[in-house]
């Protein structure tokens, strides 16, 4: 392959950090490279270096000749006074970028909802970076460089940006280089991994599911001593041959080497015993929603007749576009806004753990130290057996004993996520609410935050745009559109089918009826399109997830009608909430059921 650009011998120094130490590297044509490592050891250095906006202190960076590079910051640089439209494509007439069939494409998968005379300090977070991303992708560039391109973006948004980038480039053509902590994003675009680490760049074949396979034997061969660290990434590695990103891993994930390797490794979570411990804090009422419509005053309402009944130790992910009402029902779920209509029932047990975006909580302690914060808390917590000290959690989630000294105004956004996180645990609440908790953290304390979180017994709800952390911690997910929720029984690959088959329906209506009229009048029937070898794969691994769905589902189906025989046969109370416990299980599985009969259906057809 022709190599597109590299770095030889490139040294970058810091005051207080060495970043780059010696590091030589290369970029060849039809590379797709994600980029890992732990928060501050140089990855959007490296992309800013090999982009050209920083200057190595020793080494150099050379280019082919005639190379054009593109490049997406973490922060925009859009004029503020801009409108949308000058902002993609500037001063363009509109027959010059609307000719284009692929700019037309992007534009529709990015800025649909956008008004482009809007100006860009009007527009919301989200808006801002679909905006920044159209600039980008309507351009024809050799290499692009994408510094966590999926901030502030919905799943929908980030399925759609996987897919384009799959599609950008014909094989062997053109470079990506994306630095990101969403592993689903990794494994779906990448073709190689370089993981930043100690000055270092080492590289990896295979995305994201193999580069912690190779991890994990790097760190056994080695006999390191940081047994903990290994541990964690053992238990990902589990979960990813065990579920559904086993099946839609690349090539080079090598399934007979991971199942040796984690053989010994029990499952995430014991559900059956947290579900117990659950029962055991919360009671028989938790959160009954009940035909609720709720919204702001003076305005439309936002949710219309939802019902969501929440139980003990359900483990829930709310799906939906950005502003499609998530925050709203959090809301009302908590209490704190009143519904229009309907009822709102909340147990006298529950007790609520916010995580908010904000994280507006830590603003009345930045002058506090990590550790006199930690002092105004309980000496020790009952976790998965033990009584664990606090200082000890947070250890767990990548604090060192000498940060315990830093100031809370001091820390970085994914230290003091993870701070804040851990300061909610502690509260001892049973009704755990995250709202998009992954914000900030690097791969490793996302996976340090999903360890800890496998053994919390008692109820979550999480809100988050990281498809991999949506699936790892939550068994059932919900939709949130138009103002109503619906179950997903097939996770978020039903929701993502869905939502795009929902899309391309109002594509084709808004197309209007002449489009339509000849086959109409034809009265022949519409031939069947072949399903694509992607699509087909897309089913396969849908139809292998909600076996396993079914199978939990249908295990929890049993314990349940064991529990029941163990009731006292004179207690007509308990007796029929057990049945209704039974009946609400059975409903899941049936639509699991009819999810994978459809699933199989369309592969057979």
């Amino acid at each position: 392959m022709a190599i597109l650009l590299g770095g030889d011998s490139v040294s970058i120094e810091y005051p207080t950090k060495r970043v780059l130490d010696n590091v030589t590297l290369g970029v060849d044509e039809g590379d797709r490279i994600g980029i890992v490592g732990r928060n501050g050891d140089g990855k959007s250095t490296l992309l800013s270096l090999l982009a050209g906006t920083i200057r190595p202190d020793t080494g150099r960076v050379t280019r082919r000749s005639g190379i054009e590079i593109g490049l997406l910051g973490q922060t925009d640089s859009l004029c503020e006074q801009d409108t949308v439209r000058q902002a993609i494509v500037g001063e363009l007439a509109d027959y010059e970028w609307a000719s284009r069939p692929s700019t037309r494409r992007i534009l529709d998968g990015l800025t649909a909802d956008v008004d482009w005379d809007d100006r860009i300090c009007a527009l919301s977070g989200g808006q801002r970076r679909r905006v920044d991303l159209a600039r980008l992708l309507i351009a024809s560039y050799d290499i692009l460089m994408l510094d966590e391109p999926t901030n502030h973006l919905d799943m929908r948004t980030i399925g759609w940006l996987a897919a384009h980038l799959r599609n950008r480039w014909q094989d062997g053509r053109g470079a990506l280089l994306i630095v990101t902590h969403d592993r689903w994003f990794l494994d779906e675009v990448c073709t190689s991994m370089w993981e930043v680490h100690d000055g270092r760049v080492d590289p990896f074949e295979g995305g994201y599911s193999a580069w912690v396979l190779a991890r994990v034997e790097r760190e056994r061969l080695a006999d390191q001593a940081e047994e903990r660290r290994r541990n964690m990434a053992r238990k990902e590695l589990a979960w990813l041959s065990r579920g559904a990103q086993a099946r839609s891993t690349k090539p080079k994930f090598r399934l007979d080497a991971a199942r040796e390797i984690i053989g010994d490794v029990s499952p995430a979570r014991d559900e059956i015993e947290l579900r117990r411990l659950a029962v055991a804090r919360l009671g028989k009422q938790v959160i009954d929603v009940l035909n609720a419509t709720a919204g702001y005053t003076g305005g439309r309402p936002v949710l219309r007749g939802i019902t969501w009944r929440i139980g003990a130790g359900d483990r829930y992910g709310l799906l939906g576009a950005n502003g499609a009402g998530k925050s709203t029902l959090l809301s009302v779920i908590r209490g704190r806004l009143p519904v229009m209509s309907g009822s709102v029932r909340i147990g006298k047990t529950v007790r609520f753990g916010v995580l908010s975006q904000r994280l507006e909580e830590l603003a009345p302690f930045e002058g506090d130290t990590v550790r006199e914060m930690l002092g105004r808390t309980r000496g020790s917590y009952m976790v998965e057996g033990r009584q664990v000290s606090p200082e000890k959690l947070l250890e767990r989630l990548g604090f060192s004993p000498e940060q315990m000294q830093s100031r809370i105004g001091e820390l970085s956004g994914g230290q003091r996520r993870r701070l804040q996180l851990l300061l909610t645990l502690l509260d001892e609440p049973n009704v755990l609410i995250l709202d998009e908790p992954g914000n900030d953290l690097d791969t490793d304390m996302l996976a340090a935050v999903e360890d800890l979180l496998d053994g919390w017994p008692g109820t979550l709800i999480l809100v988050t745009h990281d498809r991999y952390l949506m699936e790892r911690v939550t068994d059932h997910q919900f939709a949130l559109e138009d103002g109503s929720l619906r179950h997903v029984p097939g996770g978020v690959d039903q929701y993502l089918r869905e939502t795009v088959c929902a899309s391309a329906r109002t594509d084709r209506i808004s197309d209007g009826a002449a489009a339509t009229a000849p086959a109409a009048r034809s009265g022949t029937a519409e031939t069947e399109v072949p399903l694509k070898n992607s699509e087909r794969q897309r089913l396969r691994r849908l139809a292998s997830s909600l076996e396993r769905r079914m199978s939990a589902q249908r295990e929890r189906a049993r314990a349940l009608e064991r529990e029941m025989t163990l009731l006292d046969p004179t207690d007509y109370q308990a007796l029929e909430s057990q049945q209704l416990r039974i009946a609400q299980s059975q409903a899941l599985l049936d639509e699991l059921e009819t999810a994978w009969l459809e699933a199989t259906e369309r592969l057979e057809g």
